[in-house]
């Protein structure tokens, strides 16, 4: 991204000459109004303002006197193409962007409808073997499994294309030439594409070992080559750059309900109980974006599954972090997944 958000987020006692200097400094149009727990209270643009001057309030006033207390705003799950509509419809140049009642974060029409181009490379897993979809895998590797009218493979590599990705490493194993033979050097995309032969199975996390040298020094977006999902990978990458991460986990909330009835005691005595209570838990999305110095400092054909790997940098109290994600997400692990994608796609804009 070209700006920070956070730089324009003021608490509603500061006075309305400093959130003048801030809408001037940062050049977004709007000023976001928050309490010390990021709970968005009101919005400032420089209409807002002009507006208040002319009505004899004074620079000096607190800027919640002039604040707008019910903006526009957008959950955190709405896609880029949503955003943009809504901005245009209400001809608003930025909307904040929210988590409950809580501020996570700002999309302005700029910049949505831009599209930055990016030089981080992309690693994408495509080397297993699709057991559990055979015999659809017999001959095809799952990644090129047509999900619509084209493989997922493509499908994923499209959506990074959108959002100015170019740099692509494809992970092999089984079946390569498949792969091969259908994306090439991904000149047909305009996209550079260089492969990762794992002549053994190097699990999750080792083919990064076999990343060459030329790889760029920037943080890699590694992602599952079996993963239909409309993710944002800007605001990924934006999320781990912006918190000075290691390493950046893409996680999904996943509920389990106990079927029966759970009772909690102390020796003989019942304390409490709860009906089929629901537990929820944060599970591995698949979609990882990492530093050079993790793939740089791994062994060559060393085994080793992504979640071992970061877990050794968290002993060593590294900046490990994890990316709750809202969008659509789908693991095409077996027969029922790829069937629902096969419904999904439909409706999916990707």
């Amino acid at each position: 991204m070209s700006y920070d958000w956070r730089n324009v987020i003021v608490a509603p006692s500061v006075s309305v000459k400093e959130a003048l200097q801030r809408l001037d400094r940062e050049g977004l149009r709007i000023i976001l109004v928050c309490d010390d727990s990021m709970k968005l209270l009101g919005v400032v643009t420089d209409g807002d303002i002009r507006r208040a001057l002319l009505k004899g309030v004074g620079l000096e006033n607190e800027v919640q006197t002039i604040m707008n207390t019910s903006p526009t705003t957008v959950a955190d799950s709405l896609s880029r193409k949503d955003a943009i509509a809504l901005m245009q419809s209400k001809s608003i140049l930025a909307v904040p962007v929210v988590d409950g009642d809580k501020l996570v974060g700002l999309q302005t029409l700029q910049h949505a409808k831009s599209t930055q181009q990016y030089d981080n490379p992309v690693f994408i897993m495509a080397g297993g073997f699709g057991t559990r979809l055979r015999p659809l895998t017999d001959d095809t590797p799952k990644p090129m499994l047509k999900v619509g009218e084209k493989p997922i493979l493509e499908t994923l590599i499209l959506n990074f294309i959108k959002s100015g990705f170019s740099n692509f490493y494809i992970s092999t194993h089984y079946l390569p030439n498949v792969i091969k033979d259908y994306f090439g050097n991904g000149s047909k995309w305009n996209v550079d594409i260089t492969y990762v032969h794992e002549d053994t199975p190097l699990g999750t996390g080792g083919a990064l070992g076999l990343l060459p040298d030329s790889t760029p020094d920037l943080p890699l977006i590694m992602i599952n080559g079996d993963v239909l999902t409309t993710v944002d990978f800007e605001r990924v990458l934006d999320f781990h750059v912006q918190n000075n991460a290691l390493a950046t986990m893409c996680v999904r909330e996943y509920d389990y309900q106990i079927p029966y009835g759970v009772i909690v005691g102390d020796g003989e005595r019942i304390i409490s109980m709860e009906e089929k209570p629901v537990q929820r838990f944060f599970v591995n999305a698949g979609i990882y974006v990492i530093n050079s110095e993790v793939f740089r400092n791994l062994d060559k054909n060393r085994h080793i599954d992504m979640p071992t790997l970061l877990q050794s940098y968290i002993n060593k109290n590294k900046e490990i972090l994890m990316f709750p994600i809202h969008e659509y997400w789908l693991d095409i692990g077996r027969m029922d997944d790829f069937e629902r994608a096969q419904e999904d796609i439909k409706n999916l804009r990707v």
